[in-house]
């Protein structure tokens, strides 16, 4: 339910070695498009989680889990969110996540070594992931990046045709699971069919009830988030949330699995180097994106008449959604390819660094959200509306800009970055240019 990413150095650690037999200025362009778009992308996976570090983690997809009024009059802010933001960045550095894989694959066989490097450093991916959940975040999804990265990897010596086809029948499966599971669930407590239907009034009961529990169940979260107690919120996270990271495995596999497969296919396609004539980019990226976005407004309008109730937004964002968020996904990579190299001024220069430091950016903006909302801090949580946690968002994202190109001005990589390899490799790498 999260959006919080991962995978975004595994092509940056990748492309400054690899891709044997392409030309220094395409794979120079390739890396640019790649740096570019996970730029985009940590920024927009801050805009998805910003209602679940300053709030109730529910309240990223349920309104009525705000403290408070969420100060969104009509709840357009939600629905301008649910079309444009949420899980299209997830989906973005899945894409790149997969692509990255081939990349480090490549770069690790040119040297000698095999595909058990990669599977080491997805293994310390995965350490990076539980460290986070239950010490900084619980919004995590590293872990099961990592947990999927390792299928994924046996999947690797595929052909492009057989990827493709396995993850679109992996992605239609689960899109039909959740959408004929949620849309019950939907029908029993949101519609019309669930009021008149008397067979349906006892679950209908025990779903409202279950709500009630769920969010009962942050109610100790919440109170250590707001008084600062850490000690609290790290004991709960290891006694009663242990199995979450699993469970959140298990419960975006479908999606997850089959977005690295295509990433590997699109790389092998060329899909990121010009292998893919231009006009065809545009035309199907438009597609779509349009497309995508017009179902995922329907969408929007069809929870915002039912008043943005629990099921109906849970329905939204994982029973009704995937298929189009896929369209949106695919529309929207085909056109930042086209158009990232357009980008040459400064600004679009500040957030090719930000995709170069992404995994650094990502985890480091957990780290700031702690300090902005826990109570330790500044104390913030549950008391900033959407609007107000809109400008906490702009102001990270000027922090990531205004770092990001410096610091790789004098150093070779991000600091997670450079940990992160070392680790991988085993020995110190410089860091300093």
């Amino acid at each position: 339910m999260s959006d919080a990413a991962a995978g975004m150095p595994q092509v940056q650690d990748t492309c400054e070695e690899s891709g044997a037999g392409a030309s220094p200025v395409a794979e120079g362009e390739r890396i640019a498009t790649l740096d570019f778009i996970r730029g985009l992308a940590v920024m927009g996976i801050l805009a998805a989680n910003i209602a679940a570090f300053g709030q109730p983690f529910h309240a990223a997809i349920y309104p009525g889990a705000f403290k408070g009024d969420p100060g969104d009059p009509g709840g357009w802010l939600w629905i301008a969110q649910f079309v444009l933001v949420d899980g299209k960045m997830r989906g973005l550095f899945t894409l790149l996540f997969g692509a990255g894989m081939v990349l480090f694959v490549e770069k690790a066989r040119a040297r000698g070594a095999t595909r058990a490097l990669q599977a080491w450093r997805l293994v310390i991916l995965m350490a990076f992931g539980l460290a986070h959940f239950f010490f900084v975040w619980r919004g995590d999804i590293l872990f099961f990046y990592a947990l999927f990265g390792l299928v994924a990897l046996a999947c690797m010596g595929w052909s492009v045709r057989a990827q493709v086809a396995a993850g679109f029948i992996g992605y239609l499966a689960g899109a039909l699971l959740y959408g004929l599971l949620l849309s019950s669930m939907w029908a029993v407590s949101d519609s019309s069919l669930g009021e008149s239907n008397p067979d349906f009034a006892a679950r209908r009961a025990g779903m409202a009830e279950m709500v009630e529990q769920v969010l009962a169940r942050d109610a100790a979260e919440n109170a250590a988030l707001a008084s600062g107690d850490y000690g609290a919120l790290v004991s709960e996270r290891l006694t009663e949330r242990w199995t979450e990271p699993l469970q959140g495995a298990l419960s975006l596999g479908f999606e997850t699995l089959p977005m690295m497969l295509f990433g590997m296919a699109l790389l092998r396609i060329g899909f990121f180097s010009g292998g893919v004539a231009r006009a065809t980019l545009l035309r199907w990226g438009w597609i779509g994106l349009v497309t995508g976005g017009l179902a995922h407004l329907a969408i929007g309008l069809v929870i915002r008449e039912g008043g943005f109730s629990y099921y109906g937004t849970l329905t939204a964002f994982i029973g009704w959604s995937p298929l189009p968020r896929l369209a949106m996904v695919l529309g929207m990579a085909a056109l930042l390819v086209v158009y990232a190299p357009l980008a040459t001024g400064w600004l679009g220069d500040r957030v090719r660094a930000a995709g170069r430091a992404a995994f650094t950016n990502y985890l480091g903006t957990s780290i700031v959200m702690m300090l902005v909302f826990q109570g330790w801090a500044l104390g913030l949580f549950g008391q900033l509306n959407r609007p107000q946690l809109y400008l906490v968002m702009v102001l990270a994202w000027a922090a990531m800009l205004a770092w990001s190109k410096p610091w790789l001005d004098r150093y070779r990589y991000g600091p997670l970055e450079w940990l992160w390899r070392c680790l991988t490799y085993r020995q110190l790498f410089p860091l300093r240019k």
